[in-house]
């Protein structure tokens, strides 16, 4: 898949674009979004989504098309989960909610300019060395391990990080516990101070590089092409914002989305060792020879991960009603 320079830059400028006009239509007047706002916007997004997987097809064929797809899909199930951590942040810091886009849309950003960090050098180690699947696939599988292991008590876990970060944030930094506007940088006595939005925005940024850590190696389990990698994780981060207050209220019902999650992710890992088996070139392994395995192809990735995810859903939900139905008896 060949991309030209003028193509790279293009696709920046466009998503740069999308990303100026969100702040000016949407955030940069402070208010709380409605229901009817968060869903047209997140559908709109969703559609640009697909219309430029279609665009990969057009220009590269329906196999990069089917990559991208798989990519997307995936990078946008990731991002649901991380929303369960947004709102535990928002919670913690007790973010306005007029203010919370401004958050999401800043620190959405600046995880996107860290991914493209992480895409970049996920890229030259793999030209470089072959066996970098090897690691990547490990970690998918011992991460798949902890969102099983760690499912139910993932909000102790971020809130006792979070602490953590805030504490060392205002040991070497001047901050305020009082809110003004929507100002991260403000003045007491005299003395510039961060304000507890600006101290949200800082620990959404740490959790982002934790997220980029799972994502990059997911997708780079679907496809090798870092343009596609890094499309798909700019195009699942953008609505994210809108995503968050569209179903915020419906992130408790989810109860087996890490279930769900972990199957994927250890789904991809396997497809990932899989693959470094094909290619291996370690001595100690087969002789530094090939290994004769199967590939799991892009379709079949597709069809794996579009059908844990519906059925993780749908099972969520049924769980969720009949919890209900109980408690109301």
């Amino acid at each position: 898949m060949h991309v030209s320079p003028m193509v790279w830059g293009i696709t920046c400028l466009v998503i740069l674009g999308l990303f100026v006009f969100d702040f000016f239509a949407h955030v940069r007047t402070p208010h709380a979004p409605t229901l009817r706002e968060s869903a047209f916007w997140s559908a709109v997004y969703i559609t640009i989504a697909i219309i430029f997987g279609f665009f990969v097809m057009w220009m590269w064929g329906s196999g990069y098309g089917g990559e991208y797809f798989a990519g997307y899909v995936t990078e946008k199930a990731l991002s649901v989960d991380n929303l369960f951590v947004f709102v535990i942040i928002m919670s913690t810091f007790a973010v306005p909610r007029e203010y919370q886009q401004k958050v999401l849309l800043i620190g959405i950003v600046m995880a996107l300019v860290m991914r493209g960090g992480f895409i970049a050098m996920g890229a030259a180690a793999i030209n470089a060395y072959s066996w970098v699947f090897y690691i990547f696939g490990a970690f998918l599988l011992y991460t798949a391990y902890t969102l099983i292991r760690d499912h139910g008590s993932e909000k102790d876990a971020e809130e006792e990080r979070d602490s953590k970060i805030v504490t060392f944030v205002k040991k070497v930094l001047p901050t305020t516990d009082t809110y003004d506007g929507d100002k991260l940088v403000t003045k007491v006595d005299g003395k510039r101070v961060f304000t507890p939005l600006f101290l949200a925005l800082v620990v959404i940024g740490f959790t982002d590089v934790l997220f980029a850590l799972d994502s990059i190696p997911a997708i780079y389990g679907l496809t090798k092409e870092p343009y596609l990698v890094f499309t798909a994780n700019a195009f699942a981060l953008m609505g994210l914002r809108q995503l968050f207050f569209l179903i915020g209220g419906l992130l408790d019902r989810l109860v087996y989305l890490s279930y769900g999650l972990s199957i994927i992710l250890g789904f991809i890992g396997v497809k990932l060792v899989l693959h470094a088996l094909h290619e291996n070139t370690l001595g100690f392994i087969n002789g530094g020879e090939h290994v004769s395995v199967p590939e799991i192809s892009t379709v079949f990735s597709l069809c794996v991960i579009i059908g844990v995810l519906v059925i993780t859903t749908v099972a969520s939900l049924l769980k969720s009603r009949k919890d209900d139905r109980v408690s109301a008896e």
